[in-house]
């Protein structure tokens, strides 16, 4: 399967967790997971997370924002 393929399959269900867990729009969910590390990382192939399961995925994007909010 193509890794673009792969992608479409997941991205709808981690965008579904990222919007229910923050409470915001599916549009403003895109918005969080693309502008994240875990989001770029996710677009690259050589990084190997589009194989990733959508809760591993959120798992990252979670500790990730957790960390940002820290450092502020």
């Amino acid at each position: 399967m193509a890794h673009g393929t792969i992608r479409a399959a997941t991205l709808p269900e981690v965008i579904g967790l990222i919007a229910n867990q923050y409470g915001v729009s599916d549009r403003e969910a895109v918005k969080i997971f693309y502008e994240s590390h875990v989001g770029a990382c996710f677009a690259d192939d050589d990084s190997g997370l589009y194989g990733q399961s959508a809760l591993y995925l959120f798992s990252l994007l979670k500790e990730e924002l957790k960390d940002r909010s820290t450092d502020s």
